[in-house]
């Protein structure tokens, strides 16, 4: 493994790991309130314990994320100086402001856990959903630099040199806010599948049935909602895409000549050197439609563009086919819980449907990390597209395959941690809330 590729490995891992806490700090926030919100309005006890079940889960995320965040803040200056000190000035701000955000939400959050009984009951409500709105700013904001290396603005590029530099549009770029979009939905998707997946299997499991099916309840309904809104995103970000990207368009469909009423392409096995897929199935016109609105207009085909340019096709075609698959199960799912809960009561409280929601417990967070390797992988070989090739910013120190393999046992232990965590504190969920006290058949 060379050195260009080790950092990209290391990059990757801890981008892997730290999205899984973004994502949570992003959302479970906003589950935590909402169970707060009800146990103000109702004064049932169970909505208290809840509440207090979850804000010990996101207390335990966030100290595990800050790691994380802060051993990726100094990968970017260590493994990446060119790119650090040329974009650095440009795209800084948003990085600036996530410091702010991630300053307010662990403020909030220690008000917030030790605010029981000693703060009025709707201030200490709002210091939790200060807590939310921080960590989905956050999120949003490091999105947005993220889409400036997607779509660079807020400088002119002459001579080789970054001028009239503008943080204010470099910021809101024109990528931004499909990205963030589609990352705040995918967040709410992810976590809100894994939590109910979570309470799901609880509930088929025995343990504290009434506990755990309104934990249930409020996650997958959030989760719904947000699945059934995912697909509006991504129409957008995949028109934004064709608009700026089209050799990463191009490479996610595996899609080799331009031509209009172009198909889309589901499955397949791309080859670059024949520049062909195998056994994929063609829809005639979808891409086009999909990507300009237009079945008639043509869609840029990897032909077209020069092969130094080329994304990794067959990763980028297969990451792009697990999220939309995943995406489209869950989808799925989304509407057989809504036809439950409006039509169907009687399947509500069925195994099948747990069961379900048990099988998708990993699906959103799969799907989040496939959605990353399509946005990350995709744009190669450009660190800033079409203005820095990543193999230019990568760091001339040696060894660097060493420093890959160091932060990844890193963060192996971590993930290690964290399970056995999260292990434990829903172990204890069953001693500290018992649902077989009389206080919770209030519910």
């Amino acid at each position: 493994m060379d050195d260009l590729m080790a950092a990209r490995s290391q990059m990757a891992v801890s981008l892997g790991f730290h999205i899984i806490f973004a994502c949570v700090g992003m959302v479970m926030p906003f589950f935590m309130a909402i169970s707060h919100f009800i146990y103000l309005k109702t004064g049932k006890p169970i909505y208290k314990g809840l509440t207090k079940a979850w804000s010990k889960g996101v207390a335990i995320l966030f100290a595990t994320g800050a790691v994380s965040g802060t051993m990726l803040s100094f990968e970017l200056g260590l493994l990446w100086p060119t790119f650090m000190q040329h974009a650095g000035p440009i795209f800084g701000m948003p990085f600036s402001l996530e410091g702010t955000a991630f300053f307010i939400e662990a403020i909030a959050l220690g008000f917030f856990l030790y605010g029981w009984d000693r703060l009025k009951p709707w201030f200490h409500w709002v210091t939790g959903l200060i807590v939310g709105l921080s960590g989905l700013a956050s999120g949003i904001l490091v999105v947005a630099a993220n889409a400036w290396m997607n779509s660079p603005a807020g400088f002119d590029f002459i001579d080789g040199e970054y001028r009239n530099i503008d943080p204010i549009k470099a910021m809101f770029n024109d990528a931004w806010f499909s990205q963030a979009l589609h990352m705040t939905l995918a967040a709410f998707v992810a976590t809100g599948f894994a939590v109910s997946g979570v309470h799901a299997f609880m509930i088929l499991k025995g343990k504290n049935i009434t506990f755990h099916a309104t934990a249930f309840r409020i996650s997958a309904l959030c989760a719904c909602i947000a699945a059934l809104l995912q697909p509006i995103s991504g129409d957008i970000s995949a028109k934004d895409v064709a608009k700026r990207q089209p050799a990463k368009l191009a490479a996610m469909e595996a899609h080799f000549e331009t031509a209009a009423n172009a198909p889309f392409l589901i499955g397949g096995i791309p080859d670059e050197e024949t520049a062909s897929v195998r056994y994929g199935i063609k829809i005639p016109g979808l891409l086009s439609f999909l990507a300009h609105g237009d079945s008639d207009k043509p869609v840029t085909g990897l032909n077209d563009i020069p092969k130094e340019n080329w994304p990794p096709v067959a990763i980028t075609h297969y990451a792009f086919q697990l999220m939309i698959t995943l995406g489209m199960l869950l989808v799925a799912l989304a509407l057989i819980y809504f036809s439950a809960l409006f039509k169907w009561k009687s399947w509500l409280g069925s195994k099948w449907l747990l069961r379900l929601f048990v099988i998708a417990t990993p699906m959103g967070y799969i799907a989040v990390e496939a959605g990353w390797v399509v946005t990350e992988v995709g744009r190669q070989p450009w660190i800033i597209y079409e203005v820095m090739r990543t193999a230019d910013a990568v760091t001339p120190m040696p060894g660097i395959v060493y420093s890959f393999y160091l932060f990844t046992a890193v963060f192996l232990s971590l993930s290690a941690i964290v399970v056995f965590l999260l292990y434990r504190q829903m172990k204890m969920v069953g001693k500290l809330y018992d649902t077989t006290d009389p206080e919770y058949k209030s519910n």
